[in-house]
Order: structure tokens, then sequence, then C-alpha cells
């Protein structure tokens, strides 16, 4: 019985709550406009007025750029709607062959190819702030936190054994960050600043997650070039990397083979990741947020007591992050943002650093070869792999090796030098926020 007092209380309540907004917010009746009646061809044209082809044809003078909020908004250029669009189209189907005709590094090279074939659709504003890129790219690129998750997801799938079996392949890691250091002075050689060229020079490590890292603190105004450059490169080391592997090597020393590695004991690889980290932490504080997601994925893994959120970090989480880092970096590549004198240079710059550190790591091996006995010798092709781009410079290695000798397996080989790359790109950054944060 109560209850049905209470209710109908409420009922009344609600009711004379009702009558009295409705009459608050009563206003005089508006004029009701008269449709203007159209013939068919005049719906036709109103019709062609929104369509892309008419904006690729006509372009607006009104048009902003993709990100119509930035310090560095402005409109759109008529070149930059028409031409601009169709030769980033022409770009995006050429990545798109490279990625399902050629295979390279397509969980890469698709979701940005992608993200860039949105990115340039006229009129949608899919890249803009509250377009679906935009909203991405703001989530997980711009704050850091994508490529954190990305360096947790590396971290779980990185074995540390090849290298823990042949520690010596830890200095290829390091003579590959050369291409990092040696690009710095060439970029402020021509013209940026110390943090701007800090920014771009980290690109040489190959390493897309360390790249948005150090780019949003030291040049936030560069990050979206920087993060397409270095992504672009990453997928392109198939592409990149052999024909400087080959130039600086013979045929007698890729046909080189090596003993098989010691077994590591599941304690050493436990210890390592902890080892890396306390190091970081007592040295370079700066580069913990990187090397602390990845130790903390690999500890996961090699603990053997997590195996659920080792897979999860392994798989479903890195699936994940991948398609929407991907997608933010491809919505970079709208022609306003792409198709600048900045951009161009960075990727001229992130070019030679990369090619740089590709070299440097494949020198050194030939000169630890210079330093060693017979019976320590190593393929100089492993160096090649110093990059942070794991694993896909460890796999370029390999197969560039069997094109020479088929029995000559140098994949876990090449992993070490490989992790050694990851750990090598994040200290450089931490070097360089140090230095020029």
């Amino acid at each position: 019985m109560n209850r049905k007092i209470i209710a109908s209380a409420l009922i009344i309540f609600l009711g004379f709550f009702s009558v009295a907004t409705f009459a608050s917010n009563t206003e005089e009746p508006t004029e009701k406009k008269e449709y203007q009646h159209k013939t068919l061809s005049q719906l036709a044209s109103s019709f062609y007025q929104t369509t892309g082809i008419n904006a690729l044809i006509n372009p607006s003078d009104k048009v902003m750029t993709s990100e119509p909020h930035s310090e560095d908004a402005r409109v759109m250029t008529t070149f930059e709607q028409t031409w601009g669009r169709l030769i980033m189209f022409f770009l995006v189907f050429i990545l798109f062959y490279l990625a399902i005709a050629k295979g390279f590094e397509p969980l890469l090279l698709l979701p940005i190819a992608f993200g860039g074939l949105l990115a340039n659709i006229p009129l949608a504003n899919i890249g803009g702030e509250h377009g679906m890129l935009g909203i991405i790219y703001n989530m997980g690129i711009a704050n850091e936190f994508f490529p954190l998750l990305i360096f947790m997801g590396v971290g779980a799938m990185t074995d540390f054994g090849p290298l823990l079996a042949n520690p010596k392949t830890a200095l290829l890691g390091g003579a590959a960050q050369f291409g990092i250091f040696g690009s710095l002075v060439g970029a402020v050689a021509i013209g940026f600043d110390l943090q701007q060229a800090s920014a771009i020079s980290i690109i040489g490590g190959a390493d897309g997650p360390t790249s948005i890292f150090i780019a949003n603190r030291l040049a936030p105004e560069m990050l979206g070039a920087i993060a397409v450059a270095a992504y672009s490169y990453m997928a392109l080391v198939p592409v990149i990397q052999p024909p400087i592997m080959k130039a600086l090597t013979t045929e007698k020393e890729r046909k080189m083979k090596m003993p098989a590695l010691r077994k590591v004991n599941s304690l050493e690889k436990l210890i390592l990741p902890i080892l890396i980290l306390m190091m970081a932490i007592l040295i370079l504080p700066e580069s913990t947020p990187l090397i602390g997601a990845f130790a903390f994925g690999n500890f996961a893994k090699q603990s053997g007591v997590v195996d659920r959120l080792s897979d999860t970090m392994q798989n479903s989480l890195i699936n994940i992050v991948t398609i929407f880092l991907g997608l933010g970096v491809g919505s970079k590549l709208a022609a306003d943002k792409f198709l600048v004198l900045d951009t161009m240079g960075i990727m001229v710059i992130g070019l030679i650093a990369f090619s740089a550190g590709t070299a440097a790591g494949v020198i050194m091996a030939k000169i630890m070869n210079k330093l060693s006995p017979d019976d320590a010798q190593i393929n100089p092709l492993i160096g090649a792999a110093g990059v942070s781009a794991v694993p896909m410079s460890a796999r370029v290695v390999s197969k560039v090796g069997q094109e020479y000798d088929k029995s000559n397996i140098l994949l876990m080989h090449a992993m070490g030098p490989n992790v050694a790359g990851v750990i090598g790109s994040a200290v450089a950054a931490g070097v360089l926020l140090s230095i020029f944060k």
C-alpha cells in the first residue's frame, strides 16, 4: 500500500514538473520557412556540390588544415586540396602494394597506409580533432600512452637468450645507435634547433615507440612527421637494409656460419630485465618509462607465474594497440601535413640516420672479427640487426644470409643485437632527454 502511495506521489510530482517546464520554455512560434521546390537538375547540382569529385576539381578557399585548432592552423592551398591529395592517394596505394604483394611488415604498413587514405578524404575531416583518426591520435600517441603499451608487448615477446648466450653482440646494438647521434649533428647543421634535431635523430634507431616518446617531449610540433618517418622506415626495413648489408660485406662473409648458441639458464633470463631497469633508474631515469614497460613485459613472461597476463600482452593487447597506432600515425599522412618542406627534411634525415645505423652495426661486426680469434668470428650481417626494428631486422638478416647458403640459419644469432638495439635506442632517448629537455 505504501509503495502505491509513493508511486502515485511521484507521478503527480513529475506531471507538475513537466507542465512548469513546458510553460517556462514556451516561446512565440517562429515563422515556418516555406519549402523551396527544386527541379531535378537543381537537386542533382546540390548533390554534386557535396561530392569528393567536386572538392577535388573545385577546391574551396575556406578549407582548413587537418588540425583546425592547432597552433599552425591555416587555410589549405589549392595544390594541397587537389594535387596534394591525389599524390597522397598514389603513395598510399604504393604502401598497400608493398604490404600485401611484397609482405613488407603488413601489420604496420597496412593500417598506416589506410589511415593515410582516410586522412585525405575531402570534406569528411576524419583526421581532424573530432574525427575518428584525430581521436585515436590524441588518446594514445600525443600523450605517449601507445608507445609504452607497445614496449610492454615487445618485452613480453622478447627472448634475452641469444643476447645472454653471446653477450658481445650487445656491442652491435650499441654501434647501430651511431645513426642517431650522427644524424643529430646533421640536423643541427641544416637549421633545426637542438631539441628538434634530437627528436628527428631518434628515427635512426628504427624504433617507432621511442621516436613518438621523445618527439612528444622535445618537439611536439613535429610529432606527426617524426612518427610517420619512424614507422615508415620500420616497415621498409626489407627494402632499405639488404643493399647496405651487401655493399659492406663480401660473399664469403655472408656465408659465414656461426656455432650453436649455449643454453641459457632461466634464472639468468629472470634477473636480466630487473638488472637493466635498476641500471636505468640509477643512471638514466629519463629512459625508465620505456625501459620500465619493456622490463615489466619481459619479467612477467620469464616469471612463469602469470602466463595469462603475458599472453595478453603478447597477443591481444599489442594487436589492438598496433591497429590504433597505425591508424593514428596514418592520420599524419594528410597532404597538408606531409607534403611540406619540414616533413620532407625529416624523412630524408631519418633515412640517412637509419642507413647509417645499419652500416655502423655491420662495420662494428667486421672490426670485432679483426680483433677476435678465428674460432670466435661472427657473421657481419648480424650487425645490421643492431637497429631497434625487432624482429624485422633479425628476419631480414636471416633472409639475406640464406640467399647465399640455404643451410645458414642466422635468425637467433641476429636476435642478440636486435634485442640490444631496443635497449640501446631507449638509452639513447634517455641521454638526449637528459641533455636537451
